[in-house]
């Protein structure tokens, strides 16, 4: 299981050339892969996101990558002969028609011409390129997945506690939830023999009110269905796929069972352990968006 959030860095060094990839990875609902490359590298951009989609399944991903030569400059200075041809000639042909002027066109001049130099940058091996990008890349990813694994594992163990406390809260509800309907019973034994006082009880009629009451506020099925989230929680968090999407749904499903529970209820204390157990749902829900 891991996080959605790391970082990686590989290094390629071949014939004094190095390469440089960082990659850093964020949360992201789905997989976002944004890379800073120079447009020398623009040919292997599609070989760089499937490496990467084979790897990663959710996260906004930054691909950084530097280049450079070791020792050596890697521009080239070409000459335009044709030019510079044209400018001699033309100089040639000005000194003829003013021979009163003094001649001091010479090569440095020459040099100065416009666009008679020029600086590029050196043609590349693609083939070259590309290993070296691979093999920098495999790196950053080995990387980048060993903190997303170590960071996957500190919150697996935070959601399974999470989890255990929500299972405690959960057996305090199954505890608690019967003697509301008993509380419930003799509160209103108590207030109609206060209204009606020498007056006989219709057991049958309070049996009734209790009853509705009782079928009202009834919260079986939803603690019946968080013990099996619980379940199949934990059981997501012991495999080693990408669990994001799932535990995210999961836990919608507990917030849903939870927020039923605090409608029902008609008791203070019921409620209160009810909070208890959404504020706990809330802190997975915080911690499971940090999941692939």
């Amino acid at each position: 299981m891991k996080s959605m959030t790391g970082y990686g860095k590989g290094v390629s060094l071949r014939d004094n050339r190095e390469l440089v990839v960082e990659l850093k990875s964020v949360n992201h609902r789905f997989l976002d892969i944004s890379t800073k490359m120079s447009r020398m590298f623009l040919f292997a951009e599609d070989i760089v996101r499937n490496m990467i989609s084979q790897q990663v399944t959710r996260g906004h991903i930054d691909v950084y990558v530097n280049y450079r030569l070791l020792g050596t400059t890697d521009k080239v200075v070409t000459a335009d002969l044709a030019l510079a041809k044209g400018y001699v000639e033309a100089a040639s042909k000005l000194s003829n028609e003013f021979p009163q002027l003094n001649d001091d066109f010479a090569l440095t001049a020459l040099m100065r011409c416009g666009d008679v130099l020029s600086v590029e940058q050196a043609v590349e091996d693609e083939s070259v390129l590309l290993g070296m990008m691979q093999e920098a890349l495999t790196q950053a990813l080995g990387q980048l997945n060993v903190m997303r694994e170590e960071e996957g594992n500190k919150l697996r163990e935070d959601l399974l506690k999470k989890l255990d406390v929500i299972q405690q809260l959960l057996l305090k509800i199954k505890e608690f939830a019967p003697a509301v309907v008993e509380n419930y019973r003799e509160k209103l034994r108590q207030r109609v023999e206060s209204a009606l006082q020498s007056v006989e009880i219709d057991e049958a009629k309070l049996a009734n009110e209790v009853c509705f009451f009782a079928d009202k506020c009834c919260i079986d099925e939803e603690t019946t269905r968080l013990a099996t989230h619980i379940l199949h929680a934990k059981e997501i968090l012991s495999t080693e796929q990408p669990v994001g999407k799932k535990l995210d749904f999961l836990v919608q499903e507990f917030n849903r069972e939870v927020n039923t529970i605090c409608s029902k209820s008609n008791s203070t204390d019921l409620t209160n352990i009810a909070l208890d157990m959404k504020n706990e749902v809330e802190k997975m829900r915080e911690q499971v968006q940090n999941l692939e």
